[in-house]
């Protein structure tokens, strides 16, 4: 480390012991309504010098010992300083958000605590400190409602005017002790004073809002938003315009205080019918200082122009518009910048914040790579230059500008920026022409600015000038090009500044505004340039200066002026304070003829003069003028004495400013760009370049429509030719297209302009109030006809004269006053704390300073021993009516004699002539008492209401009471005979019911008697014994285990169990009467039951062959029943019903055949649990299933209703639903999946719905833990080897998981098979879903799961496509047996038909018939579930095996049923 590191070391390390901290002590119970004490402290600070200061700041009792603990956690231990600690080196321990106080991150965990020590050295702790704070916030609350009295100021005053002793002195140390305490606001009566603290500090959030609403001031404590809330109320209760001046020199905080002000008046408005005017003004602040607001030696964000923001306001109180007024800009910062200075701050954000796309687009560098901005410092500390860039565009658009017009806008500030690196030299050849150095910078800045770049270097190096009869050429100087070229930047800059303000303004402007009968309710607030002295001052400082030497003028008018000339005209005793009148400081700079101002015009309109000549005619005229002097040395420069001090001004480039022509060939090329935006900006009348933009516009879209009819045309006879004329308005056609080849230029047109149009309607709604009109245009061109820099330098070829900027800057002015004349103002007086711009440091030196030229002192002077308040008597009457006696009349004598009955200090008011004066104190003393009087009221109205409702109460409690007295004798009386009613009832009921059960059992015994005599009658011969029971238990505990595929038999459960009726017998079969009966029956049963079914499927046979199969007899016929099972959808919930869920029962009478029908429906939609069915998506699949339901609910409803309603729509997974529809069916399917009704939404809703439940699952389909398992079975070169690979990872999956991707592949086979309707093939599924089902994990390097996107969707079509194929397979197979079935079933028939009951052939065969069926029935049942498992198919070898078994088999049957319907047949016969 070098010594000058060294040295910069020390003496930053010197800085840091020096530095004062704000500490933070909480006294607790010892100190009354104050929450915290804050005292300044170095790192040297001991603990007995923090507590001696807070026991002189709270005024404690010093005959007690203190100490100071230390708190790192709410309500934990508390350890002790010893006094010859330092809490400013404990505190810089401390976490970050416990230095920066803030509540919400845990920074009042960390704490200095002030503890009283007892005699015994033990510490008094006197109760909690939690139950303290609570109590403290309480009594604030109750203070801010004025429930309580505020508390008496300890050792400073929040009015200065309250100061007992009056001088500078004491004025500078109330000040310095509120700064210290982070007070920084303090009144002057009705004016505030703002002390900058350089720190940011929590008193603007919304509670404070909340907190100042509707009170007057004086009541709390000092704050800008009392100012504003006061103004607001003032302006509705008179009826009359307020503006609000804010002034001081630059670094004072003005910006920042007009942003709270906007603020606070926005949100007063917002309390009623709010509109987007508010959003707009607030949007417009941080526009406004991204382009107007630089970095200065005094200011990190000082405002390079003046503001004047006019909030218009209805009747009510709500904001309807706003107008923003500008002043002066300072052009010169953009090309040239002094020591730690810096352009705007639009610059830095554009190139911080922009996108690559957007630096590509506007060729953006690097700060250090551009002239204009490369001059001195770049950053500044504590700014995030890409969040305010992010910022100032969220702020554009709030205000209206579109994206379109933010790029166009970003675009001219890249082109100035490189049109700042032009350079020139001279050329070798010859002495007076130049030439560029750097020429590549041409083709970049003619590209944004969208000219010829011919035409831009001919306008950047010569000049055309017109003489009598011919043109001239000559080349420009070399320092005349550089002048040149900055003042083409300049100008443009301006220009886009001005156009800024005025779309603001249009955005702001209400329709009422524009008619002349509407009235406008308005408060300004005026932000302008602060008074300002550098190192070297110029026109701007020069015309800044003056700026603030009138608004001086004018508060020195109203405080001091108007005020005592208003005393001696109501004739109240007064004695004048003489005051520092600045009007001959402003007449020497501003009065006609021999004005600083008239001069520098006059000098201006001298080709030969110079800043030498100027100077002289300066002396000349005001040489022995007490307001200005010249320097001793020959120097080109003046001294103006200011009301703040002496400022010397050097003349150099005083005229050039005061004119800042541009050349008429530079607007020209301007004017020529092919960009519409750019000549807008040139155009001095809005409304007639509105004109011109319609009129452009027309005839622009009538070309293109008429030549996309020609295209139209030439598409339908297939004469397709390309246009080679080119027609009106190409320019701006070209420019959209240009980087577009002519091919695809023609193709996109048409569809573009109906995307166009589309995307116009669309964003018509949210811009409608922003559209230009040109009776708006010229409302805002009158409004702004004294501002006409820019536009009339821009057109030199104009008759008249343009008038100089100083002109301009002078009628701006007047109108300023003008309008601050007409309003009743509130003044904010800023002060700048410290030149160092450090947080919370007090300079004594540079407050006294300000305080001194602001006439801060005399101020409150008058203030004090004047009369402040003013009522009319009317008022007065009207405004304290409650404290007056009844029947006090508005006149002079009454008001008199009711105020000495008052307790009012006699010299604290005064009656005029017309009005009553009192000072501060007094009207606070009269507040006060109205508001005991009102509290007094109102205690009284509330003591009359109560003791009313509480007779109204009584009443209706002795009424109710009657009531219920007659009520229950009735019940009483009533019961008596009750009693007796029932006793009868009762004794009634028993005698009936011991008749009827003895009647019911004489019944059954003759029944039981009657049936077991006729049994003995009809009883049949007994049947020989079956041997084949025993074997068939045998088989069925033999059968083998269950495949694994029945195994896997976890989704949708599909049963074809179809039971044919035996056999038609006489009813003497239908009774068993012996073992030998019930072994036949079992035998005939057990050979039904197929040899491969397992436990469970055994047991629901059995179940269901037992099912009683009743008898009925009705008219002499007897019935019988017959179940058929028939797959269908269920009509309630729209749900496929499986096999067994819906049954049509035939009675089929055994008489004359006849068919009687009664069908109901057994539907397996379940509800779900109530614990799993709250929520759907986003939820483990797992959560969503149970034994009963293994498929989750939501997913079964909607696949069931895509299916039935959606298989054949085009593109049903392709395409996707509306945003909000899909976001009000997830939540009402999230909320209650029963209770939604699919049938209010489009089916492509559906789809999405279904798809985001899909993608919301924690853990996908396919689960992350077999994801690379289903990878590397992709990665396999051989098909078979890759299918068999897929299907055992399948394999692995969760029960829950399995089932339910069994059910989604199915659906989409299903969707796939309808590809020639739908539009979906397996492919297109298979895109679409694998995102879905087969995720990758976390885990996974992104670059990784890029790459694996081919092979999930792979993965997926391979398995959609292998079972589109099993499915063909199984569905011809099935089709096959049915139609084996129904042969089988034909042949039973005629069977049956021929039976007779002793013939034991034919019976055997009807049993090995049904046998036959019932096994089809089964394998028909294997087959339908197959479609749904997830399982490699068989290979084609097996396949073929397979199915010539199979017909083998069927081949064998057939063969053994036609010869056993031969048998039955000749049987028959014989």
């Amino acid at each position: 480390m070098s010594a000058r590191d060294g040295v910069g070391t020390l003496g930053r390390r010197q800085r840091f012991e020096n530095s004062e901290f704000t500490v933070r002590i909480y006294p607790g119970a010892l100190a009354e309504g104050a929450i915290y004490c804050p005292i300044s402290a170095r790192k040297t600070t001991t603990a007995a010098e923090a507590i001696e200061h807070v026991i002189e700041r709270l005024q404690l009792n010093r005959t007690k010992c203190y100490v100071l603990a230390e708190v790192k956690e709410f309500g934990g231990e508390e350890w002790i300083l010893n006094p010859s600690d330092c809490p400013v080196q404990r505190m810089m321990l401390w976490p970050r958000v416990a230095l920066e106080h803030r509540p919400l991150s845990g920074g009042e965990d960390y704490r200095f605590l002030l503890r009283q020590k007892n005699l015994d050295g033990s510490i008094h702790y006197g109760g909690s400190l939690q139950m303290w704070l609570q109590v403290t916030e309480e009594r604030r609350r109750m203070v801010e409602r004025g429930l309580l009295p505020q508390p008496e100021s300890q050792g400073d005053h929040a009015d200065l005017c309250r100061l007992p002793e009056l001088n500078e002195c004491s004025l500078l140390d109330n000040l310095r002790s509120r700064f210290r305490q982070e007070k920084i606001y303090t009144y002057v009566g009705s004016i505030l004073i703002v002390i900058n603290p350089f720190k940011f500090l929590p008193i603007y959030n919304p509670k404070y809002v909340k907190m100042y609403d509707n009170h007057t001031l004086g009541d709390l404590e000092p704050h800008i938003y009392a100012v504003a809330d006061v103004a607001y109320h003032t302006m509705l209760q008179r009826q009359r315009n307020q503006c609000i001046v804010i002034s001081g020199e630059s670094g004072s905080g003005k910006t920042q205080s007009t942003n709270f002000l906007i603020h606070h008046l926005t949100a007063l408005s917002q309390k009623g019918f709010a509109s987007g005017v508010e959003q707009i003004i607030l949007g417009a602040g941080p526009v406004l200082e991204a382009f107007g607001n630089a970095k200065t030696a005094h200011n990190n964000n000082s405002s390079r122009f003046g503001k004047f923001i006019q909030v218009n306001y209805q009747e009510r109180g709500t904001v309807r518009g706003a107008y923003v007024e500008k002043y002066l800009l300072e052009k010169s910062r953009l090309v040239y910048q002094e020591h730690n200075e810096r352009n705007y701050h639009v610059f830095y954000y554009l190139l911080a914040g922009a996108s690559e796309e957007e630096r590509t687009a506007f060729h953006l560098k690097k700060p250090e790579e551009y002239h204009y901005l490369s001059q001195d410092c770049f950053t500044v500390e504590g700014e995030d230059l890409k969040h305010d860039f992010e910022r100032l565009q969220l702020a554009m658009e709030m205000v209206g500008f579109l994206p379109a017009t933010r790029k166009q806008i970003f675009s001219l500030l890249s082109a100035i920026l490189h049109l700042g690196n032009i350079c020139y030299k001279r050329k070798t050849y010859r002495d007076d022409s130049i030439d560029i150095c750097n020429p590549e910078v041409l083709p970049v800045v003619s590209e944004l600015l969208e000219v010829k770049e011919e035409m831009l270097f001919e306008a950047l190096t010569t000049r055309k000038t017109v003489t009598v009869g011919e043109k001239l050429i000559v080349p420009y100087k070399l320092a005349e090009a550089g002048t040149v070229r900055d003042s083409m930047a300049k100008s443009l800059y301006s220009a886009l500044f001005d156009w800024i303000v005025f779309r603001i303004n249009h955005a702001l402007i209400n329709i009422k505004d524009l008619e002349d009968t509407t009235k406008i309710l308005s408060i300004g607030v005026l932000d302008i340039f602060g008074f300002e002295d550098y190192e070297n001052n110029s026109f701007e400082q020069f015309c800044i200066n003056f700026a603030n030497e009138r608004l001086q003028h004018y508060f020195n008018q109203h405080i001091f002026k108007l005020e005592q000339e208003e005393y001696r005209a109501e004739g109240i005793s007064w004695r004048n304070i003489d005051y520092i009148d600045n009007t001959g400081c402003i007449n020497l700079i501003s009065k006609k003829p021999t004005a600083l101002f008239h001069l520098l015009d006059e000098e201006c309109n001298f080709p030969q003069a110079t800043n030498q000549t100027l100077l002289d005619k300066f002396k000349r005229q005001h040489e022995g003028s007490s307001y200005i002097d010249f320097p001793a040395v020959m120097e080109p420069a003046f001294i103006i004495r200011h009301y703040a001090g002496k400022v010397k001004y050097g003349v150099k480039d005083f005229r050039e400013k005061n004119t800042d022509h541009m050349r008429p060939d530079i607007v020209a090329l301007l004017k020529s760009s092919k960009n519409a935006f750019i000549c807008g900006l040139i155009g001095i009348d809005p409304s007639a370049t509105f004109r011109w933009a319609i009129l452009r516009a027309y005839f622009r879209a009538l070309v293109a429509f008429r030549e996309a009819g020609k295209r139209q045309i030439q598409k339908k006879t297939g004469k397709l030719r390309h246009c080679t004329e080119v027609p009106l308005g190409v320019n701006t056609y070209t420019e959209k297209y240009s980087d577009k080849p002519p091919e695809t230029l023609h193709k996109g047109t048409d569809s573009e302009v109906v995307s166009h149009h589309q995307h116009y309607q669309s964003t018509s709604d949210s811009h409608l109030q922003h559209l230009l009109n040109v009776k708006s245009l010229k409302y805002l061109s009158n409004l702004t006809l004294h501002d006409r820099i820019t536009k009339s330098l821009l057109h030199l070829h104009k008759k008249k004269k343009p008038p100089s900027i100083s002109a301009q800057f002078q009628a701006s002015l007047n109108k300023l006053m003008e309008t601050l004349g007409q309003s009743e103002p509130y003044f904010v007086k800023c002060i700048r704390s410290n030149a160092e711009k450090l947080p919370l440091r007090f300079n004594d030196n540079l407050v006294l300073r300000q305080l001194r030229y602001t006439g801060m002192l005399e101020t409150v002077r008058i203030r004090q021993s004047g009369y402040n308040i003013k009522y009319s008597f009317k008022d007065f009457v009207h405004h304290f009516c409650v404290l007056l006696p009844e029947g006090t009349r508005a006149t002079r004598e009454g008001i008199q004699q009711c105020l000495g009955q008052l307790d009012l200090k006699p010299d604290g008011y005064q009656v005029g002539r017309t009005m009553v004066f009192l000072r501060e104190a007094e009207r606070q003393r009269l507040q006060a008492l109205l508001h005991r009087e009102v509290l007094r009221l109102i205690v009284m109205l509330q003591r009359q209401f109560r003791a009313q409702l509480e007779r109204k109460q009584f009443v209706r409690m002795r009424e109710a009471a009657i009531c219920i007295q007659r009520a229950w004798r009735l019940w009483l009386h009533r019961r008596c005979k009750a009693c007796l009613v029932i006793q009868t009832a009762w004794r009634c009921h028993q005698a009936r019911q011991a008749y009827l059960r003895l009647c019911g059992a004489v019944v059954q015994l003759q029944a039981m008697s009657r049936g077991y005599l006729t049994g003995q009658e009809n009883m049949s011969p007994p049947c020989s014994p079956d041997l084949t029971l025993d074997r068939g238990f045998r088989d069925l505990k033999e059968n083998k285990e269950p495949s694994p595929k029945v195994k896997r038999r976890r989704s949708v459960k599909i049963s074809s169990v179809t039971v044919e009726s035996a056999h038609r017998q006489n009813d003497a079969l239908q009774i068993l009467t012996c073992t030998n009966d019930y072994r036949s029956m079992n035998d005939f049963l057990m050979k039904k039951v197929p040899t491969n079914m397992h436990d469970g499927e055994f047991n629901v046979f059995w179940c269901f062959i037992f099912q009683p199969c009743p008898v009925e007899e009705h008219n002499g016929h007897i019935f019988r029943s017959t179940q058929y099972s028939i797959p269908t959808y269920c009509e309630f919930c729209s749900s496929l019903i499986w096999m067994m869920d819906r049954a049509y029962w035939s009675l089929l009478c055994t008489c004359v055949f006849m068919h009687v029908h009664s069908t109901y429906c057994i539907c397996v939609y379940k509800q779900f649990d109530p614990e799993l069915s709250s929520r759907q998506f986003g939820v483990e699949v797992s959560r969503l299933t149970n034994d009963e339901r293994t498929v989750p609910l939501v997913v079964e409803k909607l696949i069931n209703y895509i299916e039935m309603h959606g298989l054949y729509t085009e593109g049903i997974y392709r395409k996707s639903g509306s945003t909000n529809k899909i976001k009000e069916l997830k939540q009402g399917l999230d909320t209650d999946v029963d209770s939604m009704n699919l049938d209010d939404y489009n089916i492509h809703v559906i789809a999405s719905v279904f798809k985001q439940w899909l993608r919301d699952l924690p853990n996908p389909l396919m689960t992350f833990e077999l994801y690379e398992e289903f990878i590397r079975a992709m990665g396999l070169k051989d098909k078979k080897e890759m299918i068999r690979g897929v299907y055992s990872v399948i394999d692995q999956l969760s029960r829950t998981h399995l089932n339910t991707l069994e059910r989604l592949i199915f659906h989409l086979v299903r969707i796939a098979l309808q590809e020639d309707t739908n539009r979906m093939s397996a492919n297109a599924l298979a895109i679409v879903f694998a995102p879905c089902i087969l995720r990758c994990p976390d885990t996974i390097d992104p670059l990784q799961s890029v790459q694996d996107i081919s092979k999930t969707t792979a993965c997926v079509e391979l398995i959609i496509c292998e079972q589109m194929k099993k499915y063909k397979v199984r569905l011809k197979d099935i089709n096959t047996l049915e139609f084996a079935e129904n042969k089988a079933k034909c042949r039973l028939t005629l069977i049956r038909r021929s039976m007779v009951k002793s013939d034991y052939i034919i019976t055997k065969k009807n049993m090995f018939g049904e046998k036959k069926c019932f096994n089809f029935c089964l394998c028909r049942e294997e087959l339908t579930f197959e479609m749904l498992t997830l399982e490699s198919r068989a290979s084609d070898d097996e396949t073929l095996e397979s199915e010539a078994s199979i017909g083998t088999a069927d081949s064998s049957e057939n063969l053994n049923v036609d010869s056993e319907g031969t048998v039955s047949d000749f049987s028959g016969m014989s």
